[in-house]
């Protein structure tokens, strides 16, 4: 194993003049695709870096000085090995997420350039992180679509206030989450606005409820999840009042087996539901249900009995 940080350097901000002094020093610089623990391994693919490229690395790792303020809690990767002329081990960085950097300071910094360091690296042969954002940026333009979907189902006059709930999160998780209680809270407000009939609202959220049940990534995100908090919040007899009112809808239904299947529902009011609600829910499950719904009525969710 090899262990992180940089030899010799008292721990503080990390900036990139403090990178280049060490990179100053080096005689060879050893990037293998691996983290610390795995970097040694014969296994694990790795270039040496010597004589001018050594200077070209160090432009290549330039860092927003005075860092993150905090530590990634993954182990990271490549696992870079800074080794001075005389060969002695002189530091020991990573890569975070293709845009971070560890070990020069006493937190993470991010690269000016993280593009640009993959690009370098795979020219070398480590094709690693190329690949990793490649699929990063498949899964962020399916989340993107995911959000738009969500967005696009929301009730009519609810779109802008929607759009609020949805934005990311960013680096400040503490920012981010005060930000999306005020949206969540904004969009409560004037769904009770548009929508002041308990009934007719109900029968609302349950469809924009739904959008989430027929997603193949699976799982509620913060935005499905500001939806279902809003059905919670209703009183459950005028849930299944609505619910009795007329026919519903196939998105409808998918929203009532999304909410019933919740921890909270079940935690707070049981898995039974009555006749005739019980047998309409599994009609829809067996006939045209997700492999989620399957399972929560396998295991006796909807008042369904349990099954093999």
């Amino acid at each position: 194993m090899i262990y992180e940080g940089t030899m010799g350097m008292d721990e503080g901000a990390p900036t990139t003049a403090r990178l280049r002094d060490v990179l100053n020093r080096a005689e060879r610089v050893v990037i293998a695709e691996g983290s610390p623990d795995e970097a040694d391994s014969a296994e694990v693919a790795r270039i040496v870096v010597t004589g001018t490229e050594i200077a070209d690395l160090a432009q290549l790792l330039a860092i927003v000085d005075g860092g993150t303020g905090d530590r990634c809690r993954c182990n990271g990767w490549p696992t870079i090995v800074v080794h001075d002329v005389k060969g002695e081990l002189i530091a020991c960085w990573t890569l975070h997420h293709q845009s971070g950097l560890r070990g020069i300071g006493d937190c993470d910094a991010d690269l000016r350039d993280g593009p640009a360091l993959t690009e370098w690296l795979a020219e070398r042969g480590l094709t690693g992180s190329r690949e990793v954002q490649a699929g990063l940026a498949v899964q962020e333009a399916e989340e993107d679509r995911r959000r738009l979907r969500w967005l696009q189902a929301a009730p009519a006059g609810l779109r802008d206030a929607a759009m609020d709930v949805f934005d990311p999160p960013g680096r400040d998780l503490e920012a981010w989450s005060g930000r999306l209680r005020d949206a969540k809270a904004r969009l409560a407000a004037l769904v009770q606005d548009g929508y002041p009939d308990g009934i007719e609202r109900i029968r609302v959220l349950l469809a924009w409820a739904g959008v989430p049940a027929r997603e193949s990534t699976g799982g509620l995100k913060w935005y499905d999840m500001a939806v279902e908090q809003q059905l919670l919040a209703e009183d459950p007899d005028l849930i299944l009042a609505a619910l009795a009112a007329r026919p519903l809808s196939p998105a409808q239904l998918d929203g009532a087996a999304q909410l019933f299947g919740s921890l909270e529902w079940t935690g707070a009011h049981g898995k039974q539901l009555p006749e005739p609600l019980r047998s309409m829910l599994i009609g829809h499950i067996q006939a045209d249900g997700t492999d989620p719904m399957r399972f929560r009525m396998r295991h006796g969710y909807y008042g369904a009995e349990r099954s093999a």
